[in-house]
């Protein structure tokens, strides 16, 4: 990645007071939303954050963060959201130049988080049964300028399994994690991760038990709370409200085959 725009580039424009932007840097006027029309011709080959003039706004170009990635998802299937995605990244061991497989898509929110993660060397394989979901986590991952990361595959793991190999991480976000666990262990190198989301205690108490009974080392389980804070001088204090349970976390790592 330069310091400078090419042709194809995803960008985030930057609004004060408002909501940023998804766009692309492509020759000619292009439709921003139902906002109006944008061309950012003049900016490819400029360096990054200059600022652009559009509809008597002055606004600065940046590189997406992932939560400027996340934020631009256009939703069909629930997602996991961020601060469940952030954590299985770290419970499945997912960063740059990973082989990552995940299942399934839904609506490519967890699928981008992914795709980040592994960075330009990476790559994900993106698991899921239903060819709607599919095509719309595509169109979210190619919104978000991660497309040359991802492959898309229809194919049903619980019943056919995962058929790769020399995997560095599995993340399922499935009815039924358990039935895929045995595949996952087949597909993963050693010492590579596995991890899960599951919205209830008995999905959870499966996963776990599978996890322990196919010798998967490191086993943990985990719920992620959020609470923001009120900050002020001499009066800060936590949020009344907070964003409790939307999911249990569950984890292992492939050690050996005995």
């Amino acid at each position: 990645m330069t310091d400078r725009w090419t042709e194809g580039d995803t960008a985030i424009l930057h609004r004060p007071d408002s909501d940023p932007i998804l766009v692309r840097l492509v020759t000619g006027p292009q439709a921003v939303g139902s906002e109006g029309v944008i061309d950012l011709s003049g900016e490819i080959g400029q360096p990054v954050g200059r600022s652009v003039v559009w509809s008597g706004v002055t606004c600065r170009l940046f590189r997406p963060s992932l939560s400027d990635l996340l934020s631009g998802i256009h939703r069909g299937a629930q997602i996991v959201i961020a601060k469940d995605a952030v954590h299985l990244l770290y419970l499945g061991g997912v960063g740059p130049g990973g082989q990552v497989a995940e299942a399934g898509s839904g609506s490519g929110a967890l699928t981008i988080a992914l795709a980040f993660a592994v960075g330009a060397t990476g790559h994900v394989t993106s698991f899921d049964r239903r060819t709607d979901f599919l095509a719309n986590a595509r169109a979210n991952v190619e919104r978000a300028g991660l497309l040359d990361r991802v492959t898309f595959r229809e194919r049903d793991v619980v019943a056919d399994g995962i058929d790769l190999a020399d995997l560095s991480s599995v993340v399922l976000d499935l009815p039924e994690p358990w039935a895929v666990l045995a595949s996952a262990r087949f597909a993963l190198r050693p010492g590579g991760f596995v991890a899960t989301y599951t919205p209830t205690y008995n999905q959870l108490e499966r996963t776990v038990r599978a996890l322990r009974e196919l010798r998967f080392d490191e086993v943990r389980a985990f719920e992620v709370l959020e609470r923001g804070l009120h900050v002020g001088e001499g009066g800060t204090r936590p949020e009344f409200e907070m964003l409790g349970h939307t999911g249990f976390l569950a984890a292992g790592r492939k050690v050996d085959d005995r």
